[in-house]
């Protein structure tokens, strides 16, 4: 199986927010988004940074030939942090290491762009699989969360150095 990972191309929006909607319906506990509501909405905003090909707003795509089987969303702000959203990968392909290696290309990604950005993300506590990803790829805990009417989020960064 022949796997690359790239930025996806203005070109490619649609098939970004196919994926997109799937990882909402599939996982809806993972995602802050439900799933109907997203169909209700003409185009998301990182269709757009994806159409613009925005500088500190980017999705990095998991590609197995030229099917889309994952994606991660990346956004910096004006701190010098970046944060991570929406890493998702296709249930046929996840224990292949397609999720560590889409993080890895955008830790990689980001560290170019940017000198010294610290990456953060949130995981949704008991999703074991996506906290034990993050620490491989060398994310540290940093506290938890609890959101008023949300589950309880596990926050972790990443250095670049």
């Amino acid at each position: 199986m022949n796997i690359n990972y790239r930025k996806i191309f203005p070109e490619e929006s649609k098939i970004y927010r196919a994926i997109r909607l799937e990882s909402l319906e599939k996982f809806p506990e993972s995602f802050g988004a439900n799933y109907q509501e997203a169909l209700k909405i003409e185009k998301f905003r990182m269709e757009n940074d994806i159409e613009e090909q925005t500088e500190e707003r980017f999705v990095l795509g998991a590609f197995a030939d030229k099917e889309l089987i994952g994606i991660c969303t990346f956004v910096k702000d004006e701190n010098n942090i970046g944060n991570i959203y929406q890493m998702y990968v296709k249930k046929e392909y996840q224990g292949k290491n397609v999720g560590l290696e889409l993080i890895e290309a955008i830790i990689d990604e980001a560290r170019q762009k940017f000198n010294d950005i610290e990456i953060h993300l949130e995981v949704t506590h008991g999703n074991d699989k996506a906290y034990n990803l993050y620490k491989k790829a060398g994310f540290e805990e940093v506290e938890s969360i609890s959101k008023e009417g949300l589950s309880h989020n596990i926050s972790m960064k990443y250095i670049c150095e």
